[in-house]
């Protein structure tokens, strides 16, 4: 199928299984940030089939597809190298509670792409994997508080699910944010083993770090903070969390659960040139199916590996997830398949700018070609730190998200997150994306 995709010829169908979905679905939904809508329509979308870079709806929409499962289906929807594998895998065993060839080839590989990785423990979920990582570091400083920023997102679960989108009137003042719970459910032991900070601010971080010495276990951070609408890293501040750290003994991790590999065969810490002592990945890692990993400098993963700080899971590195991560990643490395992912987004991002610019539309595009994200600011200066996203225009966002999908282009409903970039969108499809990013601009 080539040039533009039809207009939404209705989405009936969808309703039709949400409202069947709510009586069996606590709120219809398997996951809280599936709670999107269809434009004016109170229900999200519902997926029927996917290849390459397109997906389709139960009514026989078609789409563009640049939230691709979050970024994890970073080949395209069924893409035949994973087809052929998989279907090996599923004839002669998906999983045995046992240890497993394929999950010892893919520990290799991501050794071999991936700076900081000395060793690899795998998990099924980036969650699960950020939980390995905090307890890795714990168990390995004897420390229990943890520093995170704020708008930053490490997973839905207690560990760190602390003030990834807090109110104005709940976080505290900027210097020193207060630790507030995602939802209710997280208990008070909890948030007052987290100390959190602004992100992009030296002096905050060293006033921080200087008040909880010799408190800190670990320091986590999204490189591109993906869930915070790709705020990039000022020059320089990685570099400084990494001597922060080492000055103070405490543990480096970078959550990578987004960018790693899909920014590049070695992650956010290559691009930036700064290596942690631990990472988190997962998304484009199992390319499709659930997989996570965390991975670190042999020092602190030893405690792990001796069985000293305990790990487990039925699930992880089942063959049919190895098995996936490994023709996933044995694409990834190969520079032209990266240079394809980078080169469309930029372009994306390109027609997003020229398209602001000729509406008079204030706007930052910010990340790289591979996720990225358009943000509404009054200004149209990109954003620093979570604080600069409590004033963007959120409802121009959802105008511009919707018309984007009348005219066939499916991304994030939500405004704060990013757009992920198929290795296999073709240039047909960069063209009708470029042009609806056009049309749509023309209705803001």
């Amino acid at each position: 199928m080539n040039g533009r995709i039809p207009t939404l010829n209705g989405t009936g169908g969808s309703r039709d299984w949400f409202d069947r979905a709510k009586a069996s679905l606590a709120g219809g939904i398997s996951s809280s940030s599936r709670l999107t809508s269809t434009g004016p329509h109170p229900y999200p979308l519902y997926m029927a089939s996917g290849s390459g870079a397109r997906i389709t709806d139960v009514d026989g929409n078609g789409y563009i597809d640049y939230l691709i499962s979050y970024g994890s289906a970073i080949l395209g929807h069924a893409h035949p190298a994973l087809t052929e594998a998989l279907s090996d895998v599923l004839r002669t065993g998906t999983m045995f509670g046992t240890c497993n060839t394929p999950e010892v080839e893919l520990a290799e590989l991501i050794r071999e792409m991936v700076p900081c990785a000395d060793l690899v423990r795998f998990a099924n979920s980036g969650s699960e994997a950020v939980q390995g990582a905090v307890r890795a570091a714990r168990g390995y400083t004897g420390r229990d508080k943890i520093l995170k920023f704020e708008g930053h997102y490490h997973g839905w679960s207690d560990t760190l699910a602390i003030s990834n989108r807090p109110g104005l009137a709940d976080a505290g003042p900027y210097e020193a944010p207060h630790a507030v719970p995602h939802s209710p459910g997280i208990p008070e032991g909890v948030t007052g083993d987290v100390v959190v900070c602004p992100w992009n601010d030296p002096a905050a971080l060293r006033a921080l770090l200087d008040a909880h010495r010799g408190e800190l276990a670990a320091v986590i951070c999204e490189p591109i903070v993906a869930n915070n609408a790709c705020t990039m890293p000022a020059p320089g501040f990685l570099g400084l969390l990494r001597e922060e750290c080492v000055k103070r003994g405490i543990v480096l991790v970078f959550d990578e659960v987004c960018t790693g590999f899909r920014t590049g065969p070695g992650g956010a810490q290559t691009m930036f040139g700064v290596e942690p002592d631990l990472a988190v990945f997962s998304k484009a890692l199992g390319g499709g199916l659930p997989i996570a990993a965390f991975a670190g400098r042999r020092e602190v993963m030893e405690p792990l590996a001796e069985g000293r700080v305990k790990h487990g899971g039925t699930y992880n590195a089942s063959p049919l997830c190895a098995t996936s991560a490994l023709v996933t990643l044995r694409h990834l490395r190969t520079p032209e398949v990266g240079k394809r992912i980078d080169e469309s987004g930029r372009r994306i991002m390109e027609s997003i700018e020229r398209a602001a610019r000729d509406r008079r539309v204030p706007c930052a595009v910010q990340g790289v070609g591979a996720m990225f994200q358009v943000v509404f600011t009054p200004d149209g200066a990109p954003t620093r730190q979570y604080r600069d996203l409590l004033h963007v225009d959120q409802a121009r966002y959802d105008t511009f998200r919707h018309a984007l999908l009348e005219r066939g282009v499916h991304s994030n409903a939500y405004g704060m997150a990013c757009w992920f970039v198929a290795a296999t969108v073709t240039d047909d499809e960069l063209d009708a994306t470029c042009e609806a990013v056009t049309e749509a601009f023309g209705v803001l």
